[in-house]
């Protein structure tokens, strides 16, 4: 059974006293996420240099930038770039990653549940310039930012998840949306069982606690300060280890 957990949720009881600490990211922890398994499950053993050091490909039909811009950009080191992209070219020759190959990686990883809507929402976050493809670029810096952010970035990118219009703003529908999204992806088997009716209280504790001004929708900064303070949330942030 995978135990469901979301925003604001405590992760059990704690000590007294006990404060939040950013979890370091282990190697185990790394591999934890859906999308780091699926790209290394397809990163064949190479020679010492890997034959990607410079990642270029002469068939693609997006080439990504240099190694070394994206070393900078991450905070991924050149052998685990070199392991991602020889993975993400195996399994994506065109360069790109489309909608459908999101959908096709959590129906694996989740075949107790119904995926397709969560992993919509995830590739759209993904999906910076909105064209309806992902580079291998965008790939590895959002999944730096999600598995060795800051906690700000974290929210941040949290923040452009649950705002799926990219209006700024997040709306009741827009989170109710994204929650029960995650809820039909972890199916029947979650502990303990959800109730139909679960992610709607849920959305409104949540949204209850975001929007300060009481206007109907929560911004960024709602959103970041909101979460800093609520030690439950911020120990929830393990959300983005169990359903990335």
């Amino acid at each position: 059974r995978r135990k469901l957990r979301l925003f604001g949720e405590s992760p059990g009881p704690q000590k007294d006293g006990a404060k939040w600490h950013k979890p370091r990211l282990s190697r185990r922890a790394l591999m934890k996420c859906c999308l780091v398994k699926w790209i290394l499950a397809s990163a064949t053993p190479q020679g010492p240099d890997g034959g990607d050091s410079d990642l270029e490909l002469s068939t693609v039909r997006h080439q990504p930038e240099g190694l070394e811009q994206l070393q900078a950009q991450t905070k991924f080191t050149r052998k685990e770039l070199q392991s991602l992209y020889r993975g993400f070219k195996n399994e994506c020759p065109s360069g790109l990653v489309d909608e459908e190959t999101f959908k096709s990686i959590y129906s694996q990883f989740f075949p107790q549940g119904d995926s397709t809507t969560y992993a919509h929402f995830l590739f759209n976050a993904f999906d910076v310039d909105r064209n309806g493809s992902i580079r291998f670029e965008d790939f590895v810096i959002g999944l730096s930012v999600l598995l060795r952010g800051s906690v700000t970035e974290k929210l941040s990118w949290a923040f452009n998840l649950y705002d799926i219009n990219k209006d700024g703003y997040i709306t009741k529908e827009e989170m109710l949306a994204i929650m029960k999204s995650i809820y039909d992806m972890m199916g029947q088997y979650t502990s303990p069982s959800v109730r139909d009716e679960a992610p709607v209280e849920h959305m409104e504790k949540f949204f209850q606690k975001m929007d300060r001004n009481r206007d109907g929708v929560v911004t960024i900064e709602e959103f970041i300060e909101t979460c800093r303070k609520d030690e439950n949330i911020m120990n929830s942030m393990q959300l983005f280890e169990n359903v990335i």
